[in-house]
């Protein structure tokens, strides 16, 4: 089976966007910026979805001075730029998602997507470079980076013109959910934190579902919605990304 490794990957690839094209443009659904708990404090409109963000700043913070400290350890550019920007993602999104849901519409949405590609595409890009190989990674790191940025104005652009089309917005958050797993099954490398890829799936998975079942967490609560909780388990989840980077960092330094 490995033998076609290439052809296996590529196989899912175009299946994964003819799968996206025959389900046609997907318009954002207003819907999405009614949510449950809309209680003011200290004169913060949706204080606890805002206030709830506040774990993503001290995780990109420390991610961005992890990635300064080891600048000039990490062979070549690519591989010191995928550490920084993604904890630039991480603490852009901290600022992002406060603004979006300090009043949340379409306009406002833009800023809290956007620093999530900055972290979703590095981390597809590194794994790309630890599994396949540092110029695959290269390469990969180069594209993946315009795709994600172009994902959000691409949809904010759709939906100025009135239709609105996130596909690409989809393929950025969920293909590298698909792929990754079998990237990691058909390029085997010994990796001690292939454990934590794991951990970031299993609590991006649970926050997902908090999103999803917002309105129902918050009237069994009658404190935290959903959503709230949705960004503290989000926030597990990239305190796990963190300690993946640290972990790739010793491999690189074994490798170099």
């Amino acid at each position: 089976m490995r033998k076609y490794r290439f052809e296996i990957i590529v196989f899912i690839f175009l299946l994964f966007i003819i799968a996206m094209s025959i389900m046609g443009p997907i318009p954002q659904d207003l819907e999405y910026h009614d949510f449950a708990d809309t209680r003011n404090y200290f004169g913060i409109p949706n204080f606890w979805n805002v206030a709830s963000n506040i774990p993503m700043f001290f995780l990109g913070i420390f991610g961005i001075a992890f990635s300064v400290k080891t600048w000039n350890s990490n062979p070549g550019l690519v591989s010191k730029l995928i550490p920084l920007l993604l904890s630039i993602g991480i603490l852009g999104a901290f600022f992002g998602s406060s603004y979006y849901h300090w009043a949340p519409d379409n306009n406002s949405l833009v800023w809290d997507r956007l620093p999530m590609t900055l972290m979703f595409m590095p981390l597809f890009a590194l794994l790309i470079y630890d599994f396949i190989g540092r110029r695959a990674g290269e390469v990969a790191f180069y594209l993946l980076i315009p795709i994600g940025i172009l994902s959000i104005f691409y949809w904010q652009y759709s939906e100025s013109i009135g239709q609105g089309d996130l596909r690409l917005y989809v393929f950025v958050q969920f293909f590298p959910i698909i792929i990754v797993p079998f990237i990691i099954w058909l390029f085997p490398k010994q990796r001690t934190y292939i454990k934590y890829i794991i951990y970031i799936l299993v609590w991006y998975i649970l926050a997902k579902l908090a999103e999803q079942f917002d309105d129902i967490i918050f009237d069994s609560l009658q404190f935290w919605s959903g959503h709230t909780i949705k960004h503290l388990l989000a926030s597990v989840a990239l305190f796990y990304i963190l300690l993946l980077l640290k972990e790739w960092n010793k491999t690189l330094a074994e490798n170099n």
